[in-house]
């Protein structure tokens, strides 16, 4: 069955990159030459890149072969989604245009026909000469044909007028290859466009977003608590060191009581990430910053990062929950960490906590408010989702998803999805901004 779906696959990726390189560079072409092989070379590259930096990330390669193969790899991956997408909304425009076309060239064939010839008036005359006779109508008269002139065809003249005439002369091209040229350099055109601005969009940094949420067994004296939600900041081989302090300027510049960081970190060692996160030590919080694992922890040594973030004076939460002075604040291990022996454990997280005080619950993936709801938690912050990250991935990570983005209340329980702050795979965001939340409690008292 997994072989058959890989061949599946292969299948898929093969006809794609072939349908893509025949409409982007064959069918804008006259023949073979360099511009078709270039084609060629650069789609089996782009994806020579892709492949070569997911293996390299998964297998723990050197840092300096990650982050050579990560730029381009991931970025072709991003390229190639939108390229494929506009050539295929192109079949939609390609008749349209052509037809359009046929018609323009129709009406002035036309015109051209009716046109009456202009008459040539000598120097000095007065009166204009009598129409000239049509050929047929002369050839009538005189009983016999003229002959043709010298070099002249007897088909009549040259079909294609546009065309250049001369030993050096360069063929005007035709329509369809007209056609091709303008749909697929739209295609290209809009595809660099949208992901150099989703690029951007993340190298810019994320956005705060601001959300309240009213607590029913929240104490008065806690209203307007604000906690900053973080999570799937990803640093990695493309994101490093500047963008987590990026993050954490951002963070402590809302000035929060309590910080939240909901997983996905790092999608590496601590070998190689250590210097990235390094900048997590500055985060700045009335009552400290608290995290838990996501699934990608799991792919790059869960145990060790859960050290390296309590060096950096973060308070990992495994399976575990801190009592603050007006409400619980939990936290459970992601899912993944069930095939290590570690996953999510919400009896010892919340078995034996006060019910009549507020919780709130850190946990990584949505699809964890079931659970969440059972043990009676009032607020569970999740990532993982990306809000979709590149459109039309949206429409994948809601199926799997019971909440893609933002608030929902599931019974009692409240949940909040947040978009991230960084991104997985390609730096890029489309349909999909990144952002970090400040949640601000609030009491049903005041």
């Amino acid at each position: 069955m997994a072989l058959l779906f890989v061949l599946l696959a292969l299948c898929v990726l093969v006809g794609g990159n072939w349908y893509l390189w025949r409409r982007l560079f064959r069918d804008t072409t006259r023949g073979p030459g360099p511009v078709r092989l270039g084609g060629a070379v650069l789609i089996a590259g782009g994806w020579a890149a892709a492949i070569g930096a997911l293996v390299a990330e998964r297998t723990g390669a050197p840092f300096w072969l990650q982050r050579t193969l990560a730029w381009p790899g991931f970025l072709w991956l991003a390229l190639s989604i939108y390229l494929l997408l506009g050539v295929i909304a192109g079949e939609v425009v390609r008749p349209l245009l052509r037809r359009f076309l046929e018609r323009r060239a129709a009406k002035a064939a036309t015109a051209a026909e009716t046109e009456p010839e202009p008459v040539p008036v000598r120097a000095g005359a007065h009166e204009a000469a009598p129409p000239k006779e049509p050929a047929a109508a002369r050839e009538q008269k005189s009983g016999s044909a003229l002959p043709p002139e010298p070099g002249a065809s007897a088909a009549g003249p040259d079909p294609s007028p546009s065309e250049e005439t001369g030993p050096s002369a360069r063929p005007a091209p035709s329509r369809r290859l007209f056609v091709s040229r303008v749909v697929g350099g739209a295609a290209a055109a809009a595809a660099v466009g949208t992901v150099g601005y989703g690029t951007y969009g993340v190298l810019r940094g994320p956005r705060v977003k601001r959300v309240t949420v009213p607590l029913a067994k929240l104490p008065r004296a806690a209203h307007g608590y604000r906690i900053a939600v973080v999570s799937d900041i990803h640093l990695g081989p493309v994101l490093g060191r500047g963008f987590a302090q990026k993050v954490v300027d951002t963070i402590n510049g809302t000035q929060p009581d309590l910080i939240a960081v909901v997983g996905d970190l790092v999608d590496g060692s601590v070998k190689d990430l250590g210097p990235a996160a390094a900048p997590l030590a500055r985060l700045k919080a009335r009552h400290g910053s608290f995290f838990v694992t996501g699934n990608h922890e799991y792919f790059s040594g869960a145990e060790q990062w859960v050290e390296e973030v309590r060096r950096l004076g973060l308070r990992p939460l495994e399976n575990a929950r801190a009592e603050l002075p007006w409400f619980d604040v939990a936290g459970v291990n992601d899912i993944a960490g069930e095939s290590e022996g570690l996953g999510p454990d919400f009896t010892r997280a919340l078995g034996d906590r006060d019910t009549t005080r507020a919780c709130v619950l850190l946990a990584h993936q949505p699809v964890q408010i079931h659970d969440a709801v059972r043990h009676g938690v009032d607020l569970q912050l999740s990532g993982h989702t990306h809000g979709g990250q590149l459109w039309p991935g949206n429409l994948v990570a809601e199926a799997a998803n019971p909440t893609l983005a933002g608030l929902e209340r599931y019974g009692d329980t409240q949940l909040y999805v947040s978009r991230g702050a960084g991104a997985w795979g390609p730096p890029t965001r489309v349909g999909a901004p990144s952002d970090i939340t400040v949640i601000e409690l609030a009491s049903r008292q005041a």
